[in-house]
């Protein structure tokens, strides 16, 4: 499996606007993590940008997971980059 990094940026005001959907927002990434898809996720603290590890056969089902979550959906998550990540230690 190839693990790649997700880095994407919020929406103005994300406190606010992701409230009607975070509850399924983490029940999505809690799925994920328990199926070995994602290994970590999180906003940086100033609400501006979000991080992800995913492990996954491609680059394709890691963009399916992101493009499915509600933030997506929603317009939370503005925009995002996926790219394959070698880890060195």
């Amino acid at each position: 499996m190839t693990r790649y990094i997700l880095w994407g940026s919020y929406c103005e005001d994300v406190a606010t606007k992701r409230t009607p959907y975070r509850e399924a927002h983490l029940a999505g990434l809690a799925r994920q993590k328990a199926e070995g898809l994602l290994i970590t996720i999180g906003p940086t603290q100033d609400l501006t940008k979000v991080f992800g590890i995913y492990e996954a056969t491609n680059e394709n089902q890691v963009r399916q997971a992101i493009e499915a979550d509600p933030y997506w959906e929603h317009g939370i998550w503005t925009e995002y980059q996926v790219k394959e990540w070698i880890q060195a230690l």
